[in-house]
C-alpha cells in the first residue's frame, strides 16, 4: 500500500473507537505500513494528518515500542500539531510515554530512548496545550497527568502545573475541574 492509498483508507477513518481500532489492526498486522502512518501524521496541515494521529494513538496502545524509533520526529511533530482532532492522540500518546518511563515496572526501552531533552519537550508541549483555550478538555487531562509525571523529575514542573491548575479551575468545565482536583491532591 503506497501513502496515497493509506490516506485514502485515512479519510474513511472516524473518530469512533470502532473505526480507529479497525484502521489500527491494519497497520499492527502489516509493519510496513507504520511508516507511511506516521509520515501522514508528520503533515500537520493536511486534514488527513489528524486521522493518521487517531491511529497512531490505537497503534501505540496496544505497541508502544512502535513509536520509539520514531521519537526524535514525533516531538519535532508534536510541537507543530494545531489541528485540534490531532492534538488529542498526541497528548494521549505523550501520556502513554510518560507512564511507560516513570513506572517503578516501566517499558525499559521507554527508558532508553526518551531521552532527557525528549522529556522536556514533551513537558513544553503539555504546558502549551494545557494552557491554549482553543485545547479541548480530554488534551488537558492527558496533558496534566503527564506533567504530574514528568514533575517527578523536573522540579520546576509541578510549582507550574499547580498554579495553572488553581488559576483555571474554576472556568474548567466538570472533566477539566475532576482532573485537576485530582491532580492537585497528589501535588499535596
Amino acid at each position: 500500500m503506497t501513502i496515497a492509498e493509506l490516506k485514502i483508507q485515512l479519510e474513511n477513518a472516524n473518530h469512533s473507537t470502532e473505526s480507529r481500532h479497525l484502521h489500527s489492526v491494519l497497520i499492527l498486522e502489516n509493519k510496513t505500513l507504520f511508516p507511511k502512518l506516521f509520515t501522514i501524521a508528520q503533515e500537520t496541515n493536511n486534514p488527513v494528518s489528524y486521522r493518521a494521529m487517531w491511529v497512531l494513538e490505537f497503534v501505540c496502545r496496544e505497541n508502544l515500542s512502535a513509536i520509539l524509533s520514531y521519537l526524535p520526529p514525533f516531538i519535532k511533530t508534536i510541537q507543530t500539531v494545531h489541528l485540534q482532532p490531532a492534538v488529542r492522540p498526541a497528548a494521549k500518546i505523550c501520556e502513554f510515554l510518560t507512564h511507560a518511563y516513570y513506572n517503578k515496572n516501566g517499558n525499559k526501552n521507554v527508558k532508553n530512548k526518551l531521552t532527557k531533552t525528549a522529556r522536556e519537550q514533551i513537558a513544553t508541549c503539555c504546558f502549551d496545550w494545557l494552557i491554549d483555550s482553543k485545547t479541548k478538555v480530554a488534551s488537558k487531562a492527558y496533558s496534566m497527568t503527564a506533567l504530574y509525571l514528568l514533575g517527578t523529575e523536573f522540579n520546576w514542573i509541578h510549582p507550574e502545573l499547580k498554579l495553572i491548575l488553581e488559576q483555571n479551575y474554576h472556568s474548567g468545565s466538570a472533566a477539566y475541574k475532576a482532573r485537576s482536583r485530582m491532580i492537585l491532591e497528589k501535588l499535596k
